[in-house]
């Protein structure tokens, strides 16, 4: 089972990285769980038809009991297994105790136990790395991270936090940064801004995702571009990182053999 958190500036685009990106898994006949970890709880709408699902947290506030495997999730295109953490009310209550209680719902549930997937996909914000936005790279939840930015000024300084924060860890076993998914917003010499960012941190830009007005048409419609036409060339894009991270080996291999580092 592969195991990678998507992390980003809030608005750089990660949910729509990430939902395309498990939409090309699924195209690619793998099992997939996608976990939005942010308060507000859209990671996961367009694979459910643009129809938002109830958060954990959400069930939590509004009923008695603790919710059982049939409230944790629902299935979206291509069988992909949609779940959102949800946050507490807004103006109460750390938002990031909503990532840590729904993890640890879903080891009492043993969702993946049930589900068995080859691929789960953390969506993570990434402006503030700390408390419960920290735990899938510091809990071991996560293997790799992918970090989404554009060449703006404050996305590539989130973008930074994210892979200082993740280094901190990483003699502990925990998560590693695989790459770069460069989400382009064109803006003057971005391109050479992320490369030198990619370069800093020692890592490759694993996708170069283009503007492109395909992927807010489908969106309109409550789906990701890779549903909507899986043989655009922004789709390719994205089935082509899902087959590159496919091809990786084992995490204990590259440990061993210091792949991609």
């Amino acid at each position: 089972m592969k195991k990678i958190a998507i992390y980003g500036k809030g608005g750089i685009g990660k949910s729509t990285m990430t939902g395309n990106l498990s939409a090309a898994f699924s195209v690619l006949g793998q099992k997939v769980v996608q976990i939005g970890c942010d308060p507000k709880a859209d990671s996961t709408i367009n694979l459910l038809g643009g129809e938002p699902l109830v958060p954990v947290m959400d069930y939590y506030r509004d009923h008695d009991e603790e919710p059982d495997f049939e409230h944790v999730g629902k299935t979206g295109f291509g069988g992909v297994y949609c779940i959102e953490t949800g946050g507490p009310t807004p103006g109460l209550g750390c938002a990031g105790r909503g990532i840590i209680a729904t993890f640890n719902l879903l080891e009492e549930l043993d969702v993946f136990g049930r589900i068995d997937p080859d691929i789960v996909l953390y969506d993570v914000l990434g402006d503030v790395v700390c408390g419960g936005f920290a735990a899938p790279i510091r809990e071991g939840y996560a293997e790799d991270v992918l970090i989404v930015t554009s060449g703006e000024k404050m996305a590539l300084y989130a973008a930074n936090n994210i892979a200082t924060a993740v280094k901190n860890f990483e003699d502990r076993g925990y998560a590693t940064v695989r790459g770069v998914i460069f989400n382009r917003r064109n803006i003057p010499d971005e391109e050479a801004k992320v490369r030198e960012f990619a370069d800093r941190i020692g890592v490759p830009i694993v996708a170069d995702i283009p503007r492109s007005d395909e992927i807010n048409r489908f969106e309109d419609l409550g789906k990701t571009v890779v549903e909507g036409d899986p043989e655009h060339p922004v789709s390719r894009k994205f089935i082509s990182l899902a087959e590159m991270l496919l091809a990786d080996p084992p995490k204990a291999e590259r440990e061993r053999t210091g792949f991609y580092r």
